[in-house]
């Protein structure tokens, strides 16, 4: 796979490149789409085949029989993250954006606290305010070697008796922690005291770099496993977002006839190709995420490198993801300021850290999944902007 190639995603109803004028400001001629969470490559060969298998056969009508897709995913959550998954604990949902909003619907009333540990994903706390629910914000602190920790006594100071839910991004979107086992298990044995359900985003968990392993939630603590519901996709690690397919596996039948209630109510139904999408890879999309995955550290590395290189500017030590958190609190500008000059001045449209809830208000998110030439010449720009 050339990682390398520079794809032009322009005029092709690209979220990413296409709408980078109407929310930063930003000429997709010229400029550097460095926000949404996809990647500027192609998927595996194999995802490209089953598709075109799909349109050769010519007729796209609901899609029907599961087992295969079912099969293909309990095989990889057990030969690549040692997780036995039971086929009839997966629920097929159209993208974990709408899981994460049909956990809400069905597990928590209106005016119901739920709790985000911050700064993290900006849909979350977008879908709990859609639904009216209280979001309610646990600000993740920073230890000494510049990585985001859980303060759980904190949480517990905080609590007023509304909470119902936990939603915990693992591994950690914007700030790359790969939660250890340790802390997982403390997060679940704080659920479990205080009768709070968990609801464990684990999208990007195929995305871990060489040295740090991502442990399911599911194997913290077998209590947890009562009031989880684990949230998996495809998606992320392939690259096809597009196709809005991801999973709700939840061992708990009880929590599982719940979760399949609000499905119906919502009538939510798979997705066609997204389904065959994740299918091909999931069965044949291994080899490629091997090679991926030595790319994007590479990727990392050069762009931690030379931000560290650019006077007050610190990026996070991302242990996985390939979403770089840059803090640019030491050079003494505004949020808005620092906005203005990656967007006006560099030609960089990010996805600004104030979105993310509190404590991300001085950072901006930096997409690193696009081809090295691109990583160099956003290095370039910040350096000429800010140096």
């Amino acid at each position: 796979m050339n990682f390398d190639e520079v794809i032009d995603r322009r005029h092709t109803n690209c979220m990413k490149w296409d709408s980078m004028q109407q929310f930063y400001g930003v000429s997709p001629d010229t400029g550097l789409a460095m926000w949404v969470a996809d990647m500027d490559f192609r998927p595996p060969p194999a995802v490209t085949a089953a598709l075109q298998a799909e349109i050769e056969h010519g007729v796209h009508g609901y899609f029907g029989d599961e087992s295969a897709y079912k099969t293909a995913l309990c095989h990889w959550m057990q030969h690549r993250h040692q997780w036995a998954v039971d086929p009839e604990w997966i629920k097929t949902v159209h993208g974990l954006v709408a899981g994460t909003a049909l956990c809400i619907q069905a597990f928590t009333q209106v005016k119901d606290g739920v709790i985000l540990f911050t700064p993290v994903y900006h849909a979350f706390a977008r879908t709990i305010k859609a639904n009216q629910r209280e979001v309610i914000e646990s600000p993740l602190q920073i230890d000494a070697s510049g990585l985001y920790r859980m303060d759980l006594a904190a949480l517990e100071q905080q609590l007023q008796g509304h909470e119902r839910m936990v939603i915990l991004c693992s591994p950690h979107n914007p700030g790359g922690r790969v939660w250890s086992m340790q802390e997982l298990q403390e997060l679940a044995d704080f659920c479990l005291k205080h009768d709070l359900l968990l609801v464990s985003d684990e999208i990007h968990h195929d995305l871990v770099f060489q040295g740090y392993k991502h442990s399911p939630m599911s194997l913290a603590t077998p209590q947890i496993r009562e009031r989880l519901i684990m949230l998996t996709a495809t998606t992320k690690t392939f690259n096809i977002a597009g196709g809005l397919t991801g999973n709700a596996i939840i061992e708990n039948p009880e929590l599982r006839s719940q979760f399949s209630q609000a499905m119906l109510a919502a009538g939510s139904s798979p997705n066609r190709f997204g389904v065959l999408m994740s299918t091909a890879a999931y069965a044949q999309g291994e080899e490629w995420l091997e090679s991926l995955l030595e790319y994007l550290d590479n990727n990392r590395r050069l762009f931690d490198a030379g931000i560290q290189q650019i006077k007050s500017l610190r990026s996070m030590h991302l242990e996985a993801t390939y979403l770089a958190w840059v803090n640019f609190a030491e050079t003494g500008l505004s949020p808005q300021q620092v906005i203005d000059k990656v967007q006006k001045e560099a030609g960089i449209a990010t996805s600004h850290g104030a979105s993310f809830g509190s404590g991300g208000e001085t950072y901006l998110r930096f997409n690193l999944a696009m081809p090295r030439s691109r990583i160099e010449q956003a290095l370039e720009r910040l350096t000429a902007v800010f140096n």
